[in-house]
């Protein structure tokens, strides 16, 4: 069985780009390469939230949910379950955390 994943990720501006991917660590080292037009363009190294299920379909829908909620919703999603915004990769992946720390306002 596959795992899918849902995840929003932010940069420093406080832009929010929900994404879906079966594997979030790939997904989060091209993120940080710049590997994608949108986030080369608009930075987004930070990994705020995410979920997980083994259902692709299910992990499409969600995606499609979550970036059709207004950006007030989002971020309710994400203080839900990381309170602090924090950078989520380090503690996954062992990875160095985004560069910078910028409190998202709504």
């Amino acid at each position: 069985m596959r795992t899918y994943y849902v995840y929003v990720m932010t940069n420093r501006r406080g832009t929010l780009y929900t994404g879906v991917t079966n594997d979030l660590q790939r997904r989060l080292q091209e993120h940080r390469n710049g590997s994608s037009a949108f986030t080369s363009r608009y930075g987004l190294t930070k990994l705020i939230y995410f979920e997980m299920t083994e259902d692709v379909q299910a992990a499409i829908a969600r995606e499609k949910q979550i970036k059709g909620w207004t950006r007030a919703k989002k971020l309710a999603l994400v203080r839900a379950a990381n309170g602090a915004l924090k950078d989520l990769a380090p503690e996954l992946f062992g990875c160095q955390p985004a560069p910078w720390h910028r409190p998202l306002s709504p």
